[in-house]
């Protein structure tokens, strides 16, 4: 909260989403006032604080709880809403304030004139939590009116940990999005490179260095897979390529974990076929574009 003694929770709020300066509007040409009487700076003060008033009493009158501002306020605009009991949040940035608007069903105002009672956001409950130290605190907004948007909150031990830990939720949230776009699978531990690296040396003979070529790209991510699991690479690949072709079951791959079967379907080792398409076409655009380069000019040529 802007202001340390105005309310750390509020029930049932009504949230004024605000992207307008809580401030009089300061004039786009230069001008200087003279004063030279107590009179003129007491009116030129009242003035100001009329214009205070009026914003705070705006906020009262559509029925706002909280204020959520993107742009700051002065120490008098701050004193004042906590005296007239209306708990405030300075310095939003832009893209929270979008997803606070989505969450809380609110509209986001970008001036004063426009502050209606149907464009607030509605809220369960908002309150200020502090964590490790009283300097690190944050603002929850919980029960709000649309589910949808929600906040995945990270701590660790170091910032390193942190990372990797952003890193894992990325890629679990990816896999989950792949499934909702296409919810076809392909068994994992290289078990669809090597099937696909068998049916690319089947078609060799038609294609020649082409294919093999191809192929033996395919061949590069369970070679790295089994030597990364402490494994001989070329001896696991051509083993498993052998049962594959003997048994003529594409789910055989790199036994990683070394729990006695390289059948992927038994291990419950999946991968999404949405981004093993995408890998493998991503790849090949690369090459493409690599082979389109016919010459390299270096620096030392001139």
């Amino acid at each position: 909260m802007s202001h340390p003694q105005m309310p750390k929770q509020i029930e049932d709020a009504k949230i004024a989403i605000l992207t307008c300066p809580f401030e009089p509007p300061k004039p786009k040409t230069k001008h200087k006032v003279d004063i030279d009487t107590v009179e003129k700076f007491q009116t030129l003060r009242q003035q100001e604080q009329k214009y205070f008033d009026d914003m705070v009493q705006k906020c009262k009158d559509v029925g706002a709880t909280l204020v959520i501002c993107q742009w700051g306020f002065d120490d008098e605009a701050n004193h004042l809403l906590m005296n007239r009991n209306l708990p405030a949040v300075r310095w939003v940035g832009g893209v929270e304030l979008e997803l606070i608007a989505i969450a809380t069903g609110g509209r986001i105002v970008p001036r004063f004139q426009e502050l209606a009672p149907e464009k607030l956001g509605r809220a369960g409950l908002v309150r200020e939590k502090a964590f490790g130290t009283t300097k690190d605190r944050m603002i929850y907004i919980e029960h709000c009116a649309n589910s949808r948007a929600v906040t995945i909150f990270i701590r660790g031990g170091n910032k390193m940990m942190i990372e990797e830990t952003k890193r894992s939720i990325h890629d679990a949230l990816c896999v989950a999005r792949n499934l909702i776009r296409n919810n076809s699978i392909v068994y994992g531990g290289g078990s669809a490179e090597i099937s696909c690296s068998i049916a690319v040396e089947t078609a060799a003979d038609k294609y020649l260095e082409l294919s093999r070529g191809f192929a033996d790209a395919l061949d590069a991510i369970p070679m790295a897979l089994a030597e990364n699991s402490g494994l001989q690479p070329i001896e696991t690949l051509s083993a498993v390529k052998s049962q594959q072709i003997k048994e003529n079951n594409s789910c055989c791959g790199i036994d990683c974990n070394n729990v006695g079967t390289n059948d992927m379907r038994e291990q419950n080792v999946f991968e999404t076929l949405i981004g093993k398409q995408q890998q493998i076409l991503l790849a090949t655009q690369v090459v493409k574009m690599i082979l389109k380069i016919d010459d390299v000019i270096s620096p030392s040529d001139y």
